[in-house]
């Protein structure tokens, strides 16, 4: 089993084995083992094509595994989970003819907060954590690339549920409006949420409790960033350039480290 490098005598948020899949005859999932206890972040980085968006739509039961399991908070990935899980795809996710409180509103409904004074309530604050609340009846299409991101990453939270999964959630957000995010996600953790977060972004991984390195399907390597940073042997490395020893390290091998 992968060592996420954090130790926890808590049930775990998620545990996967030997996780497998394929698209037709090409493999993008290798045999994954993963155990992350509840409350704290990880991040699963990698380049593009490594398989971080598939594992994730594992998790959140979009696709089915060739073989291995994946348990969320000891339950198979499915509908019945809904509640409990907050995820932000990669893709645009909102309607683009509705406003953004109409939006926030919309995915609270979907996500099980049916009374309207507590869902106006967690819109509220979801507008004001992204800094949108003066644009609350602006329609999306309306809106900057980035002010889109905030709503969509918002989304994902206004039921504040108990595990994250974010898939690229920082692309194209300024520096200040990311740092107050990972502050957030900071409390979110302290309070026991459980976030999964998959990037490429070397700044994101800074903030992560534990990471996973992926490559080829695989973890190549996982640990806290000092750890990760440690590989290198070099003093003042950076996870840049950890990750590419790592890289290095593992070509051709077609194992985990």
């Amino acid at each position: 089993m992968v060592n996420t490098g954090i130790k926890s005598n808590s049930k775990s948020a998620l545990s996967i084995s030997d996780l497998e899949f394929a698209f037709g005859n090409r493999p993008v999932l290798n045999g994954i083992n993963l155990e992350i206890p509840k409350g704290v972040s990880f991040g699963v980085l990698g380049a593009n094509g490594a398989g971080k968006t598939t594992l994730v739509r594992l998790l959140i039961g979009r696709l089915k595994p060739l073989s291995g399991s994946a348990l969320i908070f000891g339950q198979q990935p499915g509908p019945k989970l809904a509640d409990s899980i907050g995820y932000m795809p990669q893709l645009n996710a909102l309607y683009e003819a509705l406003s953004v409180r109409e939006n926030l509103d919309f995915f609270a409904r979907m996500l099980g907060l049916s009374d309207s004074s507590q869902r106006r309530s967690a819109v509220d604050r979801a507008m004001e954590l992204v800094g949108l609340a003066d644009r609350a009846d602006s329609v999306i299409t309306e809106l900057s690339g980035g002010m889109r991101q905030r709503v969509r990453l918002r989304a994902a939270l206004v039921h504040e549920p108990e595990l994250l999964l974010l898939d690229e959630p920082t692309v194209g957000l300024d520096p200040e409006l990311r740092a107050m995010f990972w502050d957030h996600f900071k409390g979110m953790t302290d309070s026991g949420t459980t976030i999964l977060i998959s990037s490429h972004t070397m700044d994101d991984a800074a903030h992560c409790d534990s990471l996973g390195f992926m490559r080829d399907g695989v973890f190549i390597a996982t640990g806290t960033p000092d750890e990760l940073r440690q590989t290198t042997g070099k003093p003042n490395s950076t996870l840049e350039d950890a990750f590419l020893h790592l890289s290095r390290q593992s070509e051709g091998a077609g194992v985990e480290i």
